[in-house]
């Protein structure tokens, strides 16, 4: 069996984050819909999930038609069965990666992420599989005290860091 690697490119507009993971059941596209929807209720949101077996559709949903349609096209062109990914508009991965890792389909978690996102596939003669992502580019530097500040201040200006 030949086994070749194709890199994908994930479409999507610069305000976007992107969760690409792996489950194993047609359940996954409701339950993670219902765990966007309750967890940031705010966020608008697609989500596609790619069958491995059965009539292997893309199965989706969100409260964002635009952001439904991109990631059909995007799953589709990964072409890994039991993939899922999910695009968030108002919102950030870490308000619901936690829940999204404990839905009990839900197997890994390969990127979560609003940089520039690559996906590396497998592919055989009858199917494919995600192997890893590339996100975003390579450091090229250590902080300063000053870029440690700015973090410390970035993260207090979006809510996730309280006090001094």
């Amino acid at each position: 069996m030949n086994i070749e690697l194709e890199v994908v490119e994930i479409e999507k507009p610069d305000d976007v984050n992107v969760i690409i993971g792996y489950s194993h059941f047609i359940k996954t596209v409701e339950d993670l819909s219902e765990i966007l929807r309750t967890n940031v209720p705010q966020a608008k949101f697609g989500l596609a999930f790619s069958e491995a077996s059965g009539p292997r559709l893309v199965r989706s949903d969100g409260n964002a038609p635009e952001l439904v349609r991109l990631c059909e096209k995007n799953i589709l062109a990964i072409g890994a069965g039991h993939s899922f990914i999910i695009m968030l508009r108002e919102a950030y991965p870490i308000s619901v990666l936690n829940a999204i890792k404990s839905c009990q389909e839900v197997g890994s978690i390969f990127a979560a992420t609003s940089n520039e996102l690559t996906v590396i596939v497998a592919r055989n003669e009858s199917s494919a599989g995600i192997l890893g992502a590339i996100d975003g580019h390579s450091p090229i530097g250590v902080e300063s005290e000053k870029d440690r500040q700015d973090r410390i201040k970035l993260l207090r200006d979006i809510g996730y860091k309280l006090g001094p």
